[in-house]
């Protein structure tokens, strides 16, 4: 199949996403979407897999003309998207997301449903209970759940969008092996990614976009210089690391054990300075969301006591750890992180902590202008939060948090944002961490974890390191402890 984008313009607002952009995927490759965070990929893979409705231009499929208004329709086109937020039914259950847009009739085979769902995981090395619901399934297992939903309706055109956040390594590799054999087969493969690394080792072409156009083009092999200088129009050079000076102890967990419907974890015993960087490494939904959402107070221990400087906060609420200077930053950024919908201005509003009777808008547009300025957001005050893309989400996050804290919880806080952003966000968390607030962030990015941590937790089967100094571990060594090697 020979996809051709023609023109393509959308805009939303004064922002323009996509703008003139024509572009022709042939089938039998492996095709890598590169662009800094707001450059327009996932907007015009939006629009390719019908999520989306271009302003002008038109997509050709093998020379006729591609109308799909709908995901559906794009579907039935052959055409699917893995989403970087994964777009499935939450209260369902796996099988019945897996089953979700299939033309069955009124009642499915859910057996051979079953039967499918088993096959295709078992080649991706991917792990499903089919009668869990999806609430218990990870970020990055959701998006698993997605690929193999997309084979089993039998698409041409496979896009994914940051298909790599959130898996192991062994996981990636059969991934990549997988579009490989898809792209043998004659499939194309639209391959959304900011890990160069990933786009250097899968890809046989890649297509650059910079604020809504293509600025590049090429067949592998590509070199990281070039992609960067196309990407940003600049070379970009790595700070060198500035260690802080630390403080008291501002958090301690003592014989912590923490349980859910999947597994039992424990003990663990930390004491956490301020100031400290604590990372903290393991496959994904090894128990690392939930040590980060007990420290938040949004899920009480099992057993043990959690401390934030002298106070006993064993069993408080959530809001107590607010008060008491500990905030969190969930992986899932419009699901449990910010509200859909509703505009940036009405988020500020919504984060001040002593509101009174009457709402003053106009103040609260300064305000939300003042720090769209300040972090960098791609963005206006009246922008709903759901039209930026995932590196803005993520800063909008961040510059909605409080100025005074104590602890500072992060999951995957550099998910799926380009090198740019990536050090941005760095530098914002950095500052607060020279003001003596102590982090903890959870990233599945070995170099993240190595770069920026000052000490190192692994999580592996129910089980936890002590806290390893990253000065001594290598990622080698890291990552075989992730895998359980000597753990």
């Amino acid at each position: 199949m020979i996809v051709e984008l023609r023109n393509i313009h959308k805009s939303f607002g004064s922002l323009r996403a996509n703008d003139g952009i024509t572009l022709t995927f042939a089938g039998g490759r492996v095709y890598g979407l590169l662009g800094e965070n707001g450059a327009g990929k996932t907007t015009l893979m939006k629009i390719l897999s019908g999520l989306l409705t271009p302003d002008t231009g038109e997509i050709v499929l093998d020379g006729r003309p591609l109308h799909a208004a709908t995901p559906a329709a794009a579907l039935r086109y052959g055409i699917g998207m893995v989403h970087q937020d994964p777009m499935d039914f939450v209260p369902l259950k796996v099988l019945d997301n897996f089953i979700i847009g299939r033309s069955d009739g009124l009642i499915p085979d859910r057996r051979r449903a079953r039967r499918e769902l088993a096959e295709l995981s078992a080649d991706f090395d991917f792990h499903f209970d089919p009668d869990a619901p999806i609430s218990h399934l990870t970020v990055g297992e959701r998006q698993q759940l997605e690929i193999v939903r997309l084979l089993a309706s039998g698409v041409q055109v496979l896009i994914l969008d940051e298909p790599t956040t959130g898996i192991s390594g062994p996981q990636k590799a059969q991934l990549f092996n997988t579009l490989r054999r898809l792209a043998q087969q004659g499939k194309t493969i639209i391959f959304v990614s900011h890990k160069l690394d990933d786009v250097q080792d899968v890809c046989s072409e890649v297509v650059i976009l910079r604020k809504g156009k293509v600025v590049g083009q090429a067949q592998a092999p590509f070199t990281t210089t070039w992609l960067v200088e196309r990407m940003f129009g600049q070379v970009l050079t790595a700070a060198a690391r500035q260690d802080a000076e630390l403080g008291r102890p501002t958090f301690q967990a003592e014989n912590l054990y923490l349980a859910d419907r999947r597994f039992r974890l424990g003990p663990l015993s930390l004491t956490v300075a301020a100031g400290e960087v604590i990372g903290i490494a393991g496959i994904e939904g090894s128990g690392q969301q939930l040590f980060l959402q007990t420290c938040a107070g949004l899920f009480p221990p099992a057993a043990g006591r959690l401390r934030i400087g002298d106070a006993d906060m064993t069993g408080r609420p959530y809001r107590r750890f607010r008060a008491a200077g500990v905030a969190y930053v969930p992986a899932s950024r419009l699901e449990d992180g910010l509200v859909a919908g509703l505009t940036l201005t009405e988020h500020v509003l919504l984060t001040q902590t002593r509101p009174s009777f009457f709402l003053s808008w106009a103040q609260a547009r300064e305000q939300t202008a003042a720090r769209i300025k300040e972090y960098n957001i791609i963005g206006r005050p009246e922008t709903p939060v759901d039209a930026l893309s995932g590196g803005n989400q993520q800063r909008t996050l961040l510059a909605l948090l409080p100025d005074n804290l104590r602890l500072l919880l992060l999951e995957h806080p550099t998910r799926g944002l380009d090198v740019e952003s990536t050090r941005w966000i760095w530098t914002l968390l950095l500052q607060r961490r020279r003001q003596g607030t102590a982090i903890m962030f959870a990233s599945s990015d070995l170099d993240e974890l190595l770069e920026h941590s000052d000490r190192i937790l692994v999580f592996c089967g129910g089980k936890v390191t002590q806290a390893l100094p990253a000065k001594e571990i290598s990622v080698q060594h890291l990552a075989e402890l992730i895998g359980g090697k000597g753990l």
